[in-house]
């Protein structure tokens, strides 16, 4: 027996945009705000309620939940993945926002291709390498990498 899938398409709704943003589609962008002069990749998707500044770049392949914001002049590379769920009942959280965690990205901050960024606080002027883990907030300028991301040296 053969069923035939229910479709959804991706797409752009609702999304708040400041001036001269370039979106390469496709995409899956709805209920955020995407600062101006800002450019996004193919294959991205940002949630509901997410803020992005303005001059950031987000490389394909990135997903940006609800609850993140991030600054001005910021590079997130490809593949970069945002997490706003902890688990912290043991289990996802599901549909319960109550249990969700925010992520506050400062100015100038570039993070690296594949890394993951759990619900944290980082600083401006901040870069994080390729692959790493983000498990803990940053509060001071820096290079960091590895899982857990450490601070390898200031700038």
């Amino acid at each position: 027996m053969t069923y035939d899938p229910i479709l959804k398409q991706c797409g752009i709704r609702n999304v708040v945009f400041g001036e001269d943003v370039v979106i390469v589609e496709p995409v899956n962008l709805y209920e955020c705000f995407i600062g101006g002069h800002t450019r996004i990749g193919p294959f991205v998707e940002i949630q509901k309620g997410a803020k992005i500044g303005q001059y950031c770049k987000i490389q394909s392949h990135a997903f940006i939940c609800e609850l993140v914001e991030i600054g001005d002049h910021c590079f997130i590379s490809h593949g970069v993945m945002f997490i706003n769920d902890t688990f912290d009942i043991g289990r996802p959280a599901g549909g319960d926002r109550n249990l969700w965690r925010s992520t506050a990205i400062g100015n100038h901050v570039s993070i690296g291709t594949n890394a993951t960024i759990l619900p944290v606080k980082i600083a401006d002027n901040v870069v994080i390498g390729a692959g790493s883990v983000v498990t803990k907030d940053i509060f001071q300028p820096g290079i960091y990498a590895g899982n857990p991301a450490r601070k390898l040296r200031a700038l």
